[in-house]
């Protein structure tokens, strides 16, 4: 959890922690969204990005890799904004 007394600098140092995962192509996505988008993504679409994280790195592949389907709306959201242009 975060808390207001949190420092941005120390939010961005958590997320980029969380986005260190079992598998190199699963850190370069997230990180690529963390460095590139997420400073200016709306407040949903940051509740998505922080959903994936709560994903166990194979129902994240799984979603990734589109072999599953999103059983709620806001992890289809977080596949949609890490995948963005590059979705098959």
């Amino acid at each position: 959890m975060i808390d207001d007394t949190t420092t941005e600098q120390e939010r961005y140092k958590r997320l980029r922690w969380q986005c260190r995962r079992g598998m190199k192509e699963l850190d370069q996505l997230l990180t690529r969204y963390l460095d590139g988008h997420y400073a200016a993504a709306s407040a949903n679409d940051k509740a998505a990005f922080h959903a994936l994280l709560e994903l166990s790195d194979p129902e994240l592949v799984g979603y990734l890799l589109q072999r599953r389907e999103p059983g709620s709306e806001i992890i289809a959201r977080g596949i949609d904004i890490i995948l963005g242009p590059n979705q098959a």
